[in-house]
């Protein structure tokens, strides 16, 4: 359940030295439950995207009271967590429980679009159609839960987006994409927005303070680690509003 928090829009090689350190800080729900909200979004360190900590840490709580400290494996329990949506649920259900699951990232997803309809890439948001056969191949096959981790796999290592090995792909022969010539993608590539100068790096540097600060800090002294007095005083407001950073008087401080 940790590494699927970690691993939302974040690559394996920066979530792995810090879910090690997580795990040994924290290695059951109740463990993290019982420290301060603030205390996650410190652990995160710069993995980017702290609300995931903070829903961590509520995911924590709650399972630590309605669940006996047990990671649930029903599908409507988990969703009920706080920061879990379809996926995460259904990659817990898989990886953790062994339980069938339709396990749909974008690595599955290209995999699929391939294979089967001989696209290059799916569409920009899951559709009923795709979702339908997604959950036929995961029944059809004799383990959902390791058809889940070797689609996955395929589409990362395999399969990849740009440069795909096809070569060694163990379903070459049946894949729809090779057998049409490879036709290329209908639309271009999204650009990742600029992270340089933008308000996530913004925000990025006020927790920073916050988090190497072993008390609460001055207003004034977190927003002049941002150089732009508008970008800063924004930032600090959307940190305040996600609940990440808790104001009272000139001060502000990470949650407890």
């Amino acid at each position: 359940m940790v590494s699927e928090f970690m691993l939302q829009q974040t690559p394996v090689a920066r979530v792995e030295p810090v879910w090690r350190t997580w795990l040994e800080r924290w290695p059951q729900p109740v463990d993290l439950a019982g420290e301060p909200a603030g205390e996650a979004v410190r652990a995160w360190g710069r993995l980017g995207y702290p609300r995931r900590a903070i829903r961590l840490h509520g995911a924590a709580v709650a399972i630590t009271e309605r669940h006996g400290g047990q990671v649930p494996s029903d599908e409507v329990e988990l969703r009920a967590l706080p920061g879990v949506g379809d996926y995460t649920a259904a990659a817990i259900r898989a990886f953790a429980f062994g339980l069938p699951s339709v396990v749909l990232d974008v690595n599955v997803r290209r995999v699929i679009a391939r294979a089967w309809d001989a696209v290059a890439e799916p569409p920009a948001h899951l559709t009923a159609l795709e979702r339908a056969l997604a959950e036929g191949l995961a029944q059809a096959a004799d383990d959902p839960a390791r058809w889940a981790a070797a689609s996955m796999e395929l589409g990362a290592l395999v399969c990849t987006k740009r440069d795909p090995d096809c070569g060694v792909c163990p379903i070459k022969q049946r894949c729809a994409w090779r057998k049409a010539g490879f036709p290329a993608a209908e639309s271009g590539a999204r650009r990742q927005p600029k992270y340089e100068g933008s308000d996530r790096q913004a925000r990025g540097k006020i927790l920073a303070a916050l988090r190497d600060a072993d008390e609460p800090l001055a207003r004034t002294s977190v927003l002049a680690e941002v150089p732009d007095d508008e970008q800063a005083q924004r930032a600090l407001n959307s940190l305040l509003r996600d609940g990440l950073v808790i104001g009272k008087g000139d001060e502000v401080r990470l949650p407890e």
